[in-house]
């Protein structure tokens, strides 16, 4: 009896609801696609996530994980410095920020669509610039959601709340940035992860620019030994300006 009422509620379902009948089915696909890697896999899983999304508008999983994916995907471009990067983040930047807006309202006490809506900011101001992001008031917004991702769960994605807010008060122009802010995160994170090489590069930077230049030598030298290219690259360049 339970299989016949399971089954005459999955054709309702499927009846009244065609979009959701597919949703988890492109989650699961989207999924595996982020397991893969790799840029063009990013793309299509932002995509697949969207879908769902867009099928199932309460569905809180698969708006923070649409805005994960099209994060992952123009930052991976950035680093591997894909033609049109810039265009990328420009692009995908704000539609990832829409779906981690979108998470927000549905689940604003939970930690994922708060942190992956500011990392979104980010790339989304690596492809039009910090000022113009500044100027369409995205501070305020993306600063309360990595401060309130970092009050849910700061150790979220490998403590990456407590890198972001690291990042976040260093990089904002003056008279809004805070090195002091930034070097008392960076300095949490570099406690709890040591050997993330990220983590090294923004706080030798930081460290350079507030007269620390033997620690930062050697946190950047540490950081320039990296296979991870892209930072390893950062690193020296830092360092060869010392």
């Amino acid at each position: 009896m339970r299989r016949v009422l399971l089954g005459v509620f999955v054709i309702f379902v499927v009846f009244m609801f065609p979009g959701y009948a597919g949703a988890d089915d492109r989650v699961a696909k989207a999924d595996s696609l982020m397991d893969q890697g790799g840029v063009d896999n990013l793309l299509k899983a932002g995509d697949l996530y969207a879908q769902a999304s867009d099928a199932n508008p309460k569905s809180y999983e698969a708006a923070w994980k649409a805005s994960h994916a099209y994060r992952e995907y123009c930052n991976v471009s950035k680093e591997r410095n894909v033609s049109g990067w810039q265009d990328t983040c420009k692009k995908y930047g704000k539609v990832a920020m829409n779906y981690g807006e979108k998470a927000i309202a549905l689940e604003p006490n939970k930690v994922e669509g708060n942190f992956w809506y500011g990392c979104s900011v980010g790339n989304y101001s690596d492809g039009v610039s910090i000022l113009t992001a500044l100027k369409e008031g995205l501070k305020d917004k993306t600063q309360s959601s990595f401060e309130k991702s970092y009050s849910i769960d700061k150790m979220y994605d490998n403590g990456g709340p407590i890198k972001a807010l690291g990042r976040f008060w260093y990089v904002l122009p003056w008279p809004l940035n805070s090195k002091e802010k930034s070097l008392t995160y960076l300095r949490e994170y570099q406690k709890l992860f040591p050997n993330d090489v990220e983590g090294q590069v923004f706080l030798g930077e930081v460290l350079m620019d507030t007269n620390n230049s033997d620690e930062a030598r050697t946190v950047l030298q540490k950081a320039s030994a990296s296979n991870e290219t892209y930072f390893s690259d950062w690193a020296k360049k830092l360092l060869s300006k010392m």
